[in-house]
């Protein structure tokens, strides 16, 4: 008789449509490298089964699930416990299950922090957000938690904008303002960081935020959420620009790492990760 458990460690996610999402692969990849017995199932859920969805999960024991578009409000009726900012921001994306309670959290700005670490630190700079989703809402909730001194942000919709503004004017010590964006926007002088927190740029190479390019060297880093194409033309706009630039693959990498240490405790390979990523987004070395 072997000792052997023939058991895997279950996880996944939980979305509708799931079919184009690559972390199933980009997960089951770290796993793997770690040598964990462990699945990542990518599940198609509609907003009228999340709860019976999450009753399975519980049922089954999984360890924990990922939650994306359209579930990550609906998800906080259904936890037993959220972690602050995940509270601040009220939205969660990473659920815990552990004695059959569930915990949530929100990796999204999480991931895009420990992506910025890697070449500043947010302390005390100045930030430019484009976009009011909820990337940017995540993203700008981060930021201010790590002690950024100002947060802007430009939205075609000011309400949205307003609206992020008075949040981290609530519950951090951080400045936030907002700035009009009709038209192309010229990126005023002294900014540290500027992120395109929009979807411009996802799948097309040639897309770009209505955005006076030359004004980008006023930004000393310029960052894009968009994983695929990583280089966006953002990106490639600001390097012309003398510009430091971050892309959105380490993000997505960055929320599985910190997602599978709070499900399970364990630190995945961000290398084998981001290289799975790269050759599903055909990324040439």
């Amino acid at each position: 008789m072997t000792d052997r458990s023939f058991r895997s460690i279950l996880t996944g996610s939980f979305s509708t449509p799931c079919a184009k999402n690559p972390t199933v692969a980009m997960m089951e990849a770290g796993y793997a490298k770690a040598g964990l017995d462990a699945r990542y199932i990518n599940c198609d859920v509609k907003p009228e089964h999340l709860a019976a969805a999450i009753a399975g999960a519980k049922a089954m024991e999984w360890a924990g699930f990922n939650c994306s578009i359209p579930h990550k409000i609906a998800v906080l009726d259904h936890l037993d416990s959220i972690a602050e900012s995940a509270r601040i921001i009220g939205a969660v994306n990473c659920v815990q299950i552990h004695d059959g309670k569930l915990t949530g959290n929100n990796t999204d700005g999480k991931g895009f922090l420990a992506s910025l670490r890697k070449l500043t630190d947010p302390k005390g700079k100045t930030i430019l957000i484009l976009g009011a989703g909820g990337a940017a809402r995540a993203i700008a909730v981060e930021l201010a938690l790590a002690g950024a001194q100002s947060i802007t942000v430009a939205n075609r919709s000011a309400d949205k904008a307003v609206s992020i503004a008075h949040l981290l004017e609530e519950n951090t010590a951080c400045e936030a303002k907002t700035l009009d964006w009709s038209g192309e926007l010229a990126v005023p002088e002294g900014v540290d960081v500027l992120i395109n927190a929009t979807s411009i740029g996802l799948g097309d190479p040639e897309a770009m935020p209505s955005l006076k390019s030359e004004t980008l060297v006023h930004a000393r880093i310029v960052a894009d959420v968009i994983p695929n194409p990583p280089m966006t033309k953002l990106l490639r706009s600001a390097k012309e620009q003398g510009c430091q630039t971050l892309d959105g693959l380490g993000m997505l990498v960055n929320q599985g790492i910190i997602g599978a240490e709070l499900v399970l405790g364990v630190k995945l390979s961000a290398e084998i990760m981001e290289k799975t990523l790269a050759i599903i987004f055909g990324v040439q070395d």
